[in-house]
Protein backbone atom coordinates (compact mmCIF):
# COMPACT_ATOMS: atom_id res chain seq x y z
CA UNK A 1 0.00 0.00 0.00
CA UNK A 2 2.87 2.37 0.79
CA UNK A 3 4.31 1.79 -2.69
CA UNK A 4 0.93 2.54 -4.23
CA UNK A 5 0.54 5.78 -2.27
CA UNK A 6 4.05 6.96 -3.15
CA UNK A 7 3.45 6.20 -6.83
CA UNK A 8 0.11 8.02 -6.84
CA UNK A 9 1.50 11.03 -4.98
CA UNK A 10 4.37 11.38 -7.45
CA UNK A 11 2.01 11.08 -10.44
CA UNK A 12 -0.41 13.57 -8.88
CA UNK A 13 2.41 16.03 -8.16
CA UNK A 14 3.49 15.90 -11.80
CA UNK A 15 -0.11 16.41 -12.90
CA UNK A 16 -0.47 19.46 -10.65
CA UNK A 17 2.83 20.78 -11.93
CA UNK A 18 1.73 20.62 -15.57
CA UNK A 19 -1.73 22.04 -14.81
CA UNK A 20 -0.31 24.92 -12.76
CA UNK A 21 2.16 25.77 -15.54
CA UNK A 22 -0.55 26.11 -18.20
CA UNK A 23 -2.89 28.05 -15.88
CA UNK A 24 -0.10 30.43 -14.90
CA UNK A 25 0.97 31.06 -18.50
CA UNK A 26 -2.64 31.66 -19.56
CA UNK A 27 -3.05 34.15 -16.71
CA UNK A 28 -0.08 36.16 -17.93
CA UNK A 29 -1.87 36.61 -21.28
CA UNK A 30 -5.22 37.50 -19.65
CA UNK A 31 -4.28 41.12 -18.96
CA UNK A 32 -2.06 43.49 -17.06
CA UNK A 33 -1.84 42.67 -13.32
CA UNK A 34 -0.79 46.30 -12.74
CA UNK A 35 -3.95 47.73 -14.28
CA UNK A 36 -5.36 48.54 -10.85
CA UNK A 37 -2.67 51.21 -10.44
CA UNK A 38 -4.69 53.51 -12.70
CA UNK A 39 -7.12 53.94 -9.79
CA UNK A 40 -4.38 55.56 -7.67
CA UNK A 41 -4.17 59.31 -8.24
CA UNK A 42 -0.95 60.06 -6.34
CA UNK A 43 1.96 59.51 -8.81
CA UNK A 44 4.55 58.81 -6.10
CA UNK A 45 2.43 56.19 -4.35
CA UNK A 46 1.51 54.63 -7.69
CA UNK A 47 5.15 54.36 -8.71
CA UNK A 48 6.22 52.91 -5.34
CA UNK A 49 3.53 50.22 -5.52
CA UNK A 50 4.38 49.47 -9.15
CA UNK A 51 8.06 48.91 -8.38
CA UNK A 52 7.22 46.83 -5.32
CA UNK A 53 4.85 44.54 -7.26
CA UNK A 54 7.28 44.17 -10.17
CA UNK A 55 10.04 43.19 -7.76
CA UNK A 56 8.01 40.75 -5.66
CA UNK A 57 6.31 39.08 -8.64
CA UNK A 58 9.30 39.18 -11.04
CA UNK A 59 7.18 40.90 -13.69
CA UNK A 60 10.33 42.09 -15.45
CA UNK A 61 11.35 38.53 -16.32
CA UNK A 62 10.02 36.15 -19.05
CA UNK A 63 6.80 34.31 -18.30
CA UNK A 64 8.36 30.87 -17.95
CA UNK A 65 11.08 32.13 -15.60
CA UNK A 66 8.40 33.97 -13.63
CA UNK A 67 6.46 30.72 -13.24
CA UNK A 68 9.45 28.94 -11.77
CA UNK A 69 10.00 31.84 -9.35
CA UNK A 70 6.38 31.41 -8.26
CA UNK A 71 6.77 27.63 -8.04
CA UNK A 72 9.85 27.97 -5.84
CA UNK A 73 7.89 30.14 -3.41
CA UNK A 74 5.00 27.64 -3.40
CA UNK A 75 7.34 24.74 -2.61
CA UNK A 76 8.44 26.75 0.43
CA UNK A 77 4.78 27.22 1.39
CA UNK A 78 4.40 30.84 0.23
CA UNK A 79 1.72 31.76 -2.34
CA UNK A 80 3.01 35.32 -2.51
CA UNK A 81 1.08 38.55 -2.14
CA UNK A 82 -2.04 39.94 -3.76
CA UNK A 83 -1.17 42.60 -6.34
CA UNK A 84 -4.22 44.67 -5.45
CA UNK A 85 -4.28 44.47 -1.64
CA UNK A 86 -0.56 43.90 -1.06
CA UNK A 87 -1.53 41.35 1.59
CA UNK A 88 -0.33 37.78 2.00
CA UNK A 89 -2.33 35.27 -0.06
CA UNK A 90 -1.55 32.64 2.61
CA UNK A 91 -3.40 34.68 5.23
CA UNK A 92 -6.39 35.20 2.96
CA UNK A 93 -6.46 31.53 2.03
CA UNK A 94 -6.28 30.49 5.69
CA UNK A 95 -9.36 32.58 6.49
CA UNK A 96 -11.42 31.59 3.45
CA UNK A 97 -10.57 27.92 2.88
CA UNK A 98 -12.25 26.59 6.09
CA UNK A 99 -15.51 28.29 5.07
CA UNK A 100 -15.52 26.66 1.64
CA UNK A 101 -14.54 23.25 3.01
CA UNK A 102 -17.30 23.46 5.62
CA UNK A 103 -19.81 24.23 2.91
CA UNK A 104 -18.58 21.64 0.39
CA UNK A 105 -18.04 18.73 2.77
CA UNK A 106 -21.32 19.39 4.56
CA UNK A 107 -23.15 19.22 1.23
CA UNK A 108 -21.11 16.16 0.19
CA UNK A 109 -21.94 14.16 3.32
CA UNK A 110 -25.66 14.97 3.16
CA UNK A 111 -25.99 14.31 -0.57
CA UNK A 112 -24.03 11.05 -0.35
CA UNK A 113 -25.98 9.62 2.59
CA UNK A 114 -29.40 10.65 1.29
CA UNK A 115 -28.59 9.86 -2.34
CA UNK A 116 -27.24 6.37 -1.63
CA UNK A 117 -30.16 5.54 0.68
CA UNK A 118 -32.76 6.76 -1.82
CA UNK A 119 -30.99 4.99 -4.68
CA UNK A 120 -31.01 1.67 -2.82
CA UNK A 121 -34.73 1.97 -2.02
CA UNK A 122 -35.64 2.85 -5.62
CA UNK A 123 -33.56 -0.08 -6.90
CA UNK A 124 -35.35 -2.48 -4.57
CA UNK A 125 -38.70 -0.92 -5.58
CA UNK A 126 -37.96 -0.75 -9.29
CA UNK A 127 -40.83 0.56 -11.44
CA UNK A 128 -42.95 1.30 -8.39
CA UNK A 129 -44.73 4.61 -7.90
CA UNK A 130 -42.04 5.68 -5.48
CA UNK A 131 -39.39 4.92 -8.11
CA UNK A 132 -41.19 7.05 -10.67
CA UNK A 133 -41.59 9.95 -8.24
CA UNK A 134 -37.92 9.89 -7.27
CA UNK A 135 -36.91 9.57 -10.93
CA UNK A 136 -38.94 12.67 -11.81
CA UNK A 137 -37.40 14.82 -9.09
CA UNK A 138 -33.86 13.54 -9.64
CA UNK A 139 -33.98 14.35 -13.36
CA UNK A 140 -35.51 17.72 -12.50
CA UNK A 141 -32.76 18.69 -10.06
CA UNK A 142 -30.04 17.14 -12.22
CA UNK A 143 -31.02 19.39 -15.13
CA UNK A 144 -31.20 22.62 -13.13
CA UNK A 145 -28.19 24.98 -13.06
CA UNK A 146 -26.81 25.57 -9.58
CA UNK A 147 -27.10 29.37 -9.84
CA UNK A 148 -30.83 29.11 -10.59
CA UNK A 149 -31.40 26.75 -7.65
CA UNK A 150 -29.45 29.13 -5.41
CA UNK A 151 -31.56 32.13 -6.46
CA UNK A 152 -34.83 30.22 -5.96
CA UNK A 153 -33.73 29.04 -2.52
CA UNK A 154 -32.74 32.58 -1.62
CA UNK A 155 -36.23 33.79 -2.54
CA UNK A 156 -38.43 30.95 -1.22
CA UNK A 157 -36.24 29.45 1.49
CA UNK A 158 -34.92 32.77 2.76
CA UNK A 159 -37.08 35.84 2.14
CA UNK A 160 -40.50 34.14 1.98
CA UNK A 161 -39.74 31.79 4.88
CA UNK A 162 -38.66 34.68 7.09
CA UNK A 163 -41.88 36.54 6.32
CA UNK A 164 -43.91 33.42 7.14
CA UNK A 165 -42.01 32.86 10.40
CA UNK A 166 -42.38 36.50 11.42
CA UNK A 167 -46.17 36.31 10.86
CA UNK A 168 -46.59 33.40 13.29
CA UNK A 169 -45.52 30.38 11.24
CA UNK A 170 -49.06 29.11 10.66
CA UNK A 171 -49.44 26.64 7.79
CA UNK A 172 -52.26 27.51 5.36
CA UNK A 173 -54.95 24.92 4.67
CA UNK A 174 -53.86 24.34 1.08
CA UNK A 175 -50.34 23.48 2.19
CA UNK A 176 -51.61 21.00 4.82
CA UNK A 177 -53.82 19.34 2.21
CA UNK A 178 -50.91 19.22 -0.25
CA UNK A 179 -48.69 17.62 2.39
CA UNK A 180 -51.37 15.01 3.06
CA UNK A 181 -51.74 14.21 -0.65
CA UNK A 182 -47.98 13.93 -1.06
CA UNK A 183 -47.74 11.61 1.96
CA UNK A 184 -50.59 9.49 0.55
CA UNK A 185 -48.85 9.20 -2.84
CA UNK A 186 -45.56 8.19 -1.21
CA UNK A 187 -47.31 5.65 1.04
CA UNK A 188 -49.21 4.15 -1.91
CA UNK A 189 -46.07 3.88 -4.04
CA UNK A 190 -44.04 2.19 -1.30
CA UNK A 191 -46.73 -0.19 -0.07
CA UNK A 192 -46.93 -3.65 -1.55
CA UNK A 193 -49.86 -5.91 -2.31
CA UNK A 194 -53.10 -5.35 -4.20
CA UNK A 195 -54.74 -1.98 -4.67
CA UNK A 196 -57.23 -2.25 -1.73
CA UNK A 197 -54.37 -2.77 0.71
CA UNK A 198 -52.26 -0.06 -0.91
CA UNK A 199 -55.21 2.35 -0.93
CA UNK A 200 -55.81 1.78 2.77
CA UNK A 201 -52.14 2.41 3.54
CA UNK A 202 -52.20 5.52 1.35
CA UNK A 203 -55.26 6.88 3.16
CA UNK A 204 -53.64 6.25 6.53
CA UNK A 205 -50.39 7.88 5.35
CA UNK A 206 -52.21 10.90 3.96
CA UNK A 207 -54.21 11.43 7.14
CA UNK A 208 -51.08 10.99 9.27
CA UNK A 209 -49.12 13.47 7.16
CA UNK A 210 -51.86 16.11 7.12
CA UNK A 211 -52.59 15.59 10.82
CA UNK A 212 -48.94 15.94 11.75
CA UNK A 213 -48.52 19.25 9.94
CA UNK A 214 -51.83 20.52 11.31
CA UNK A 215 -50.75 19.68 14.86
CA UNK A 216 -47.31 21.25 14.43
CA UNK A 217 -48.87 24.41 13.03
CA UNK A 218 -51.54 24.80 15.70
CA UNK A 219 -49.17 23.89 18.54
CA UNK A 220 -46.69 26.57 17.44
CA UNK A 221 -43.91 24.04 16.94
CA UNK A 222 -42.33 26.05 14.12
CA UNK A 223 -41.97 29.01 16.47
CA UNK A 224 -40.71 27.00 19.46
CA UNK A 225 -39.31 23.80 17.94
CA UNK A 226 -37.88 20.83 19.80
CA UNK A 227 -37.89 17.04 19.90
CA UNK A 228 -38.48 16.40 23.59
CA UNK A 229 -38.49 13.16 25.53
CA UNK A 230 -42.03 12.25 24.40
CA UNK A 231 -40.86 12.05 20.77
CA UNK A 232 -37.34 10.87 21.53
CA UNK A 233 -38.55 7.64 23.21
CA UNK A 234 -40.50 6.15 20.26
CA UNK A 235 -38.06 7.61 17.74
CA UNK A 236 -35.04 6.20 19.57
CA UNK A 237 -36.61 2.74 19.87
CA UNK A 238 -37.56 2.81 16.19
CA UNK A 239 -33.98 3.74 15.24
CA UNK A 240 -32.65 0.86 17.36
CA UNK A 241 -34.95 -1.63 15.66
CA UNK A 242 -34.23 -0.22 12.18
CA UNK A 243 -30.44 -0.24 12.67
CA UNK A 244 -30.57 -3.83 13.89
CA UNK A 245 -32.81 -4.92 11.02
CA UNK A 246 -30.49 -3.41 8.40
CA UNK A 247 -27.05 -4.25 9.77
CA UNK A 248 -27.59 -7.39 11.86
CA UNK A 249 -31.01 -8.79 11.07
CA UNK A 250 -34.08 -8.46 13.24
CA UNK A 251 -33.74 -12.12 14.31
CA UNK A 252 -30.37 -11.39 15.93
CA UNK A 253 -31.73 -11.11 19.47
CA UNK A 254 -28.44 -10.12 21.06
CA UNK A 255 -27.84 -7.28 18.61
CA UNK A 256 -31.44 -6.14 19.05
CA UNK A 257 -31.07 -6.24 22.83
CA UNK A 258 -27.83 -4.26 22.68
CA UNK A 259 -29.42 -1.64 20.42
CA UNK A 260 -32.52 -1.24 22.57
CA UNK A 261 -30.42 -1.10 25.74
CA UNK A 262 -28.28 1.67 24.22
CA UNK A 263 -31.40 3.59 23.19
CA UNK A 264 -32.91 3.27 26.69
CA UNK A 265 -29.68 4.49 28.30
CA UNK A 266 -29.76 7.53 26.01
CA UNK A 267 -33.32 8.32 27.06
CA UNK A 268 -32.47 7.90 30.74
CA UNK A 269 -29.61 10.40 30.57
CA UNK A 270 -31.59 12.88 28.44
CA UNK A 271 -32.91 14.93 31.38
CA UNK A 272 -29.86 14.72 33.71
CA UNK A 273 -27.53 15.89 30.95
CA UNK A 274 -29.49 19.05 30.10
CA UNK A 275 -27.88 21.25 32.81
CA UNK A 276 -24.43 20.23 31.55
CA UNK A 277 -25.41 21.14 27.98
CA UNK A 278 -26.71 24.51 29.21
CA UNK A 279 -23.42 25.32 30.96
CA UNK A 280 -21.84 28.65 29.98
CA UNK A 281 -18.52 27.01 29.07
CA UNK A 282 -19.96 24.16 27.02
CA UNK A 283 -18.22 23.92 23.61
CA UNK A 284 -17.16 21.60 20.83
CA UNK A 285 -14.54 19.84 22.97
CA UNK A 286 -17.21 19.01 25.55
CA UNK A 287 -19.50 17.72 22.79
CA UNK A 288 -16.67 15.56 21.42
CA UNK A 289 -15.96 14.19 24.90
CA UNK A 290 -19.62 13.26 25.33
CA UNK A 291 -19.61 11.53 21.94
CA UNK A 292 -16.53 9.49 22.86
CA UNK A 293 -18.12 8.46 26.16
CA UNK A 294 -21.34 7.54 24.34
CA UNK A 295 -19.53 5.36 21.83
CA UNK A 296 -17.50 3.67 24.57
CA UNK A 297 -20.62 2.88 26.60
CA UNK A 298 -22.43 1.66 23.47
CA UNK A 299 -19.60 -0.67 22.51
CA UNK A 300 -19.48 -1.92 26.10
CA UNK A 301 -23.20 -2.66 26.00
CA UNK A 302 -22.74 -4.58 22.75
CA UNK A 303 -19.99 -6.76 24.20
CA UNK A 304 -21.92 -7.20 27.44
CA UNK A 305 -24.74 -8.88 25.54
CA UNK A 306 -22.15 -11.45 24.48
CA UNK A 307 -22.63 -14.13 21.88
CA UNK A 308 -20.33 -15.33 19.13
CA UNK A 309 -21.03 -12.18 17.13
CA UNK A 310 -20.54 -9.72 19.98
CA UNK A 311 -18.47 -7.56 17.64
CA UNK A 312 -21.47 -7.05 15.36
CA UNK A 313 -23.66 -6.22 18.37
CA UNK A 314 -21.09 -3.66 19.49
CA UNK A 315 -21.03 -2.01 16.05
CA UNK A 316 -24.82 -1.77 15.84
CA UNK A 317 -25.04 -0.47 19.42
CA UNK A 318 -22.37 2.16 18.62
CA UNK A 319 -24.38 3.29 15.59
CA UNK A 320 -27.53 3.59 17.71
CA UNK A 321 -25.60 5.49 20.39
CA UNK A 322 -24.32 7.92 17.76
CA UNK A 323 -27.81 8.46 16.34
CA UNK A 324 -29.34 9.05 19.78
CA UNK A 325 -26.55 11.51 20.63
CA UNK A 326 -27.17 13.30 17.35
CA UNK A 327 -30.89 13.59 18.12
CA UNK A 328 -30.15 15.05 21.57
CA UNK A 329 -27.68 17.47 19.99
CA UNK A 330 -30.25 18.59 17.41
CA UNK A 331 -32.94 18.86 20.10
CA UNK A 332 -30.79 21.24 22.15
CA UNK A 333 -30.23 23.42 19.12
CA UNK A 334 -33.96 23.48 18.42
CA UNK A 335 -34.66 24.51 22.01
CA UNK A 336 -32.50 27.61 21.54
CA UNK A 337 -33.85 28.42 18.07
CA UNK A 338 -36.56 30.81 19.30
CA UNK A 339 -34.07 32.71 21.42
CA UNK A 340 -31.84 33.11 18.38
CA UNK A 341 -34.64 34.04 15.97
CA UNK A 342 -36.22 36.65 18.26
CA UNK A 343 -32.92 38.24 19.27
CA UNK A 344 -32.60 41.96 18.54
CA UNK A 345 -29.81 41.16 16.08
CA UNK A 346 -31.86 38.60 14.12
CA UNK A 347 -35.16 40.55 14.36
CA UNK A 348 -37.44 37.61 13.53
CA UNK A 349 -35.65 36.83 10.26
CA UNK A 350 -33.70 33.69 11.18
CA UNK A 351 -32.75 32.27 7.76
CA UNK A 352 -29.85 34.27 6.35
CA UNK A 353 -29.37 34.87 2.64
CA UNK A 354 -25.98 36.65 2.71
CA UNK A 355 -22.71 36.09 4.52
CA UNK A 356 -21.41 33.18 6.59
CA UNK A 357 -21.87 34.47 10.17
CA UNK A 358 -22.95 37.38 12.32
CA UNK A 359 -19.98 38.60 14.42
CA UNK A 360 -22.31 40.32 16.91
CA UNK A 361 -23.41 36.93 18.25
CA UNK A 362 -19.91 36.26 19.57
CA UNK A 363 -20.08 35.54 23.29
CA UNK A 364 -23.81 34.72 23.34
CA UNK A 365 -23.35 31.03 24.00
CA UNK A 366 -22.49 27.85 22.14
CA UNK A 367 -26.01 27.03 20.95
CA UNK A 368 -26.86 30.54 19.73
CA UNK A 369 -23.59 30.79 17.78
CA UNK A 370 -24.20 27.38 16.20
CA UNK A 371 -27.75 28.34 15.25
CA UNK A 372 -26.36 31.44 13.58
CA UNK A 373 -23.84 29.35 11.64
CA UNK A 374 -26.61 26.94 10.62
CA UNK A 375 -28.90 29.79 9.56
CA UNK A 376 -26.18 31.09 7.24
CA UNK A 377 -25.21 27.62 5.93
CA UNK A 378 -28.56 26.02 5.19
CA UNK A 379 -29.36 27.72 1.87
CA UNK A 380 -25.94 27.46 0.14
CA UNK A 381 -25.58 23.88 1.41
CA UNK A 382 -28.99 22.97 -0.01
CA UNK A 383 -28.09 24.58 -3.34
CA UNK A 384 -25.01 22.38 -3.66
CA UNK A 385 -26.65 19.30 -2.14
CA UNK A 386 -29.75 19.10 -4.35
CA UNK A 387 -27.75 18.90 -7.56
CA UNK A 388 -25.38 16.22 -6.27
CA UNK A 389 -28.21 14.34 -4.53
CA UNK A 390 -29.90 13.74 -7.87
CA UNK A 391 -26.74 12.29 -9.38
CA UNK A 392 -25.96 10.02 -6.42
CA UNK A 393 -29.53 8.68 -6.45
CA UNK A 394 -29.40 7.74 -10.12
CA UNK A 395 -25.90 6.27 -9.99
CA UNK A 396 -26.71 4.20 -6.90
CA UNK A 397 -29.95 2.93 -8.41
CA UNK A 398 -28.24 1.90 -11.66
CA UNK A 399 -25.33 0.27 -9.85
CA UNK A 400 -27.60 -1.64 -7.47
CA UNK A 401 -29.80 -2.90 -10.31
CA UNK A 402 -26.74 -4.12 -12.18
CA UNK A 403 -25.32 -5.91 -9.15
CA UNK A 404 -28.63 -7.48 -8.11
CA UNK A 405 -28.90 -9.19 -11.49
CA UNK A 406 -25.48 -10.85 -11.29
CA UNK A 407 -24.98 -14.59 -10.85
CA UNK A 408 -23.50 -14.47 -7.36
CA UNK A 409 -26.59 -12.62 -6.07
CA UNK A 410 -28.84 -15.33 -7.50
CA UNK A 411 -26.57 -17.92 -5.90
CA UNK A 412 -26.81 -16.16 -2.52
CA UNK A 413 -30.60 -16.19 -2.74
CA UNK A 414 -30.61 -19.82 -3.82
CA UNK A 415 -28.57 -20.69 -0.72
CA UNK A 416 -31.44 -19.39 1.40
CA UNK A 417 -29.80 -16.19 2.66
CA UNK A 418 -32.16 -13.50 3.89
CA UNK A 419 -32.90 -10.56 1.60
CA UNK A 420 -31.17 -8.23 4.08
CA UNK A 421 -27.97 -10.27 3.89
CA UNK A 422 -28.13 -10.45 0.11
CA UNK A 423 -28.67 -6.71 -0.30
CA UNK A 424 -26.47 -5.30 2.47
CA UNK A 425 -23.56 -7.72 2.64
CA UNK A 426 -23.32 -8.90 -0.95
CA UNK A 427 -25.03 -6.35 -3.18
CA UNK A 428 -24.38 -2.99 -1.57
CA UNK A 429 -20.61 -3.32 -1.15
CA UNK A 430 -20.06 -4.04 -4.82
CA UNK A 431 -22.58 -1.42 -5.88
CA UNK A 432 -20.66 1.26 -3.96
CA UNK A 433 -17.41 0.66 -5.89
CA UNK A 434 -18.31 2.78 -8.95
CA UNK A 435 -19.97 5.30 -6.65
CA UNK A 436 -16.64 5.90 -4.87
CA UNK A 437 -15.28 7.25 -8.17
CA UNK A 438 -18.31 9.50 -8.64
CA UNK A 439 -17.95 10.95 -5.14
CA UNK A 440 -14.26 11.71 -5.73
CA UNK A 441 -15.03 13.57 -8.96
CA UNK A 442 -18.04 15.32 -7.45
CA UNK A 443 -15.98 16.89 -4.66
CA UNK A 444 -14.03 18.78 -7.31
CA UNK A 445 -17.30 19.65 -9.04
CA UNK A 446 -18.75 20.96 -5.79
CA UNK A 447 -15.71 23.18 -5.29
CA UNK A 448 -16.42 24.57 -8.75
CA UNK A 449 -20.09 24.97 -7.91
CA UNK A 450 -19.14 26.72 -4.70
CA UNK A 451 -17.70 29.56 -6.81
CA UNK A 452 -21.21 30.33 -8.09
CA UNK A 453 -23.01 29.55 -4.84
CA UNK A 454 -20.69 31.73 -2.78
CA UNK A 455 -21.24 34.58 -5.23
CA UNK A 456 -25.04 34.32 -4.97
CA UNK A 457 -25.05 34.13 -1.17
CA UNK A 458 -22.07 36.48 -0.68
CA UNK A 459 -20.24 33.74 1.16
CA UNK A 460 -16.69 34.92 1.89
CA UNK A 461 -15.06 31.64 0.92
CA UNK A 462 -12.42 30.53 -1.52
CA UNK A 463 -14.84 30.67 -4.43
CA UNK A 464 -15.36 34.40 -3.95
CA UNK A 465 -11.61 34.81 -3.60
CA UNK A 466 -11.13 33.05 -6.95
CA UNK A 467 -13.74 35.21 -8.70
CA UNK A 468 -12.26 38.41 -7.23
CA UNK A 469 -8.79 37.28 -8.28
CA UNK A 470 -9.94 36.69 -11.85
CA UNK A 471 -11.70 40.03 -11.98
CA UNK A 472 -8.64 41.84 -10.67
CA UNK A 473 -6.18 39.83 -12.83
CA UNK A 474 -4.42 38.85 -9.60
CA UNK A 475 -2.32 35.80 -10.55
CA UNK A 476 -1.19 34.77 -7.07
CA UNK A 477 -4.76 34.68 -5.75
CA UNK A 478 -6.04 32.70 -8.75
CA UNK A 479 -3.14 30.25 -8.61
CA UNK A 480 -3.61 29.66 -4.88
CA UNK A 481 -7.27 28.77 -5.37
CA UNK A 482 -6.41 26.58 -8.38
CA UNK A 483 -3.77 24.63 -6.48
CA UNK A 484 -6.07 24.03 -3.51
CA UNK A 485 -8.86 22.74 -5.75
CA UNK A 486 -6.40 20.53 -7.64
CA UNK A 487 -4.87 19.14 -4.46
CA UNK A 488 -8.33 18.43 -3.04
CA UNK A 489 -9.35 16.55 -6.18
CA UNK A 490 -6.12 14.54 -6.08
CA UNK A 491 -6.59 13.57 -2.43
CA UNK A 492 -10.22 12.62 -3.09
CA UNK A 493 -9.20 10.32 -5.94
CA UNK A 494 -6.49 8.64 -3.84
CA UNK A 495 -9.05 8.04 -1.08
CA UNK A 496 -11.39 6.58 -3.70
CA UNK A 497 -8.72 4.10 -4.73
CA UNK A 498 -8.23 3.12 -1.09
CA UNK A 499 -12.01 2.72 -0.74
CA UNK A 500 -11.97 0.21 -3.63
CA UNK A 501 -9.82 -2.19 -1.62
CA UNK A 502 -12.02 -1.76 1.46
CA UNK A 503 -15.22 -2.47 -0.46
CA UNK A 504 -13.78 -5.34 -2.51
CA UNK A 505 -10.96 -7.40 -0.93
CA UNK A 506 -10.06 -8.72 -4.39
CA UNK A 507 -8.66 -5.30 -5.26
CA UNK A 508 -5.04 -4.95 -4.13
CA UNK A 509 -3.40 -1.56 -3.89
CA UNK A 510 0.07 -3.05 -4.31
CA UNK A 511 -0.82 -4.62 -7.64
Amino acid sequence: MLTFLVRRIIASALLLLVASFFVYILLTYAGDPLGFLNEITDPKIREDIRLSVIDRMSLDTPRVIRYFHWLGDVVRGDFGISTRTQLSVNDELASRLPLTLKLVFGASILSTVLGVTTGIVTALRQYSGFDYIVTFFTFLFFSLPVFWVAVILKKWGGLDFNDWWRDGAKMPTWLIVTAGIFAAVIAYSIAGGRWPRRSAIAAAGGLAGAGLFLYLSEAGWFVNPGIGLAVLIPLGLALAVAATAVFAGIKNQRALGASLTTAVIGMIVYLPIQPYLDGPRFGWWHALLLLVITLAVSVGVGFAWGGYDRGLSAKVAALVGFLISFLIFVDRHLQSWNAYATDSITRNRPIKTVGHSEPRFSGKGFWIINNDAFAHMILPTLALMLISLAGYTRYTRASMLEVLNLDYIRTARAKGLTERTVVVRHGLRNALIPLATIVAFDIGGMLGGAVITETVFEWAGMGRMFIDGLGNLDPNVVMAATMVVGATAVVANILADVAYSVLDPRIRLNA
